[in-house]
């Protein structure tokens, strides 16, 4: 169980299904049996055009690509989630400009991912995941693809906004420092999710 406010890292070796458990917990993939509740609500027990709008609204995912559309500049890649939920453009330009620069990127709005450094595009996929106002964030090595400074300033920006915002997110990650940073630190070892002890 996931707790509102905290910050869990997910461990395991490569293949071990840690970014499959992420899909599951978003929705995104079935599991072969049990149930995933977010607020008592079962994912998969909603009719497709519903659990659809749930996971723009409820969940954000961000993944160690930073998946952006690279035609669309970084403010409108971050107005996406708010269209599709048929927000009017005006209140998705606001709140996505906002998001922007509370990730310290209010001087790069108009700029598309190309032009924009790894860190930089990282925190765009970062207020996309948050635009809609989720309770969950789901982020899969976040910082996978950055090298160790800007690592750790993403990283330190994803548990402020966590904590802002009282989330409950998950985090999968191959980075000890990180993970021992964290509230708790979950092992996927297999197919088995374990909580690691109180000083271990």
């Amino acid at each position: 169980m996931l707790r509102r406010g905290e910050m869990a890292a997910l461990l395991g070796v490569s293949g071990s299904g840690k970014s499959t458990l992420l899909q599951i917990m978003g929705g995104l993939d079935h599991p072969s049996g049990g149930t995933v509740l977010l607020d008592g609500e079962d994912l998969f027990a909603m009719a497709a055009g519903r659990a659809s709008e749930f996971r723009n609204r409820r969940i954000g995912f961000v993944y160690q690509s930073h998946r952006l559309l690279s035609e669309f500049s970084a403010l409108e890649n971050v107005m996406m989630p708010l269209l599709i939920a048929r927000r009017s453009g005006r209140e998705a330009r606001e709140v996505a400009a906002a998001l922007l620069e509370e990730v310290g990127l209010a001087h790069r709005l108009g700029h598309r991912p190309g032009r924009l450094s790894g860190g930089e595009q990282q925190r765009v996929a970062i207020a996309r995941a948050l635009v809609m106002g989720p309770d969950l964030l789901l982020a899969d090595e976040p910082t996978g693809n950055l090298d160790r400074k800007t690592a750790l300033e993403v990283f330190h920006l994803l548990r402020e906004l966590n904590h802002k915002r009282g989330l409950a997110c998950l985090m999968v990650t191959h980075n000890p420092e990180l993970a021992t940073d964290l509230d708790r630190r979950l092992h996927l070892e297999e197919g088995l999710l374990m909580e690691e002890g109180p000083g271990a």
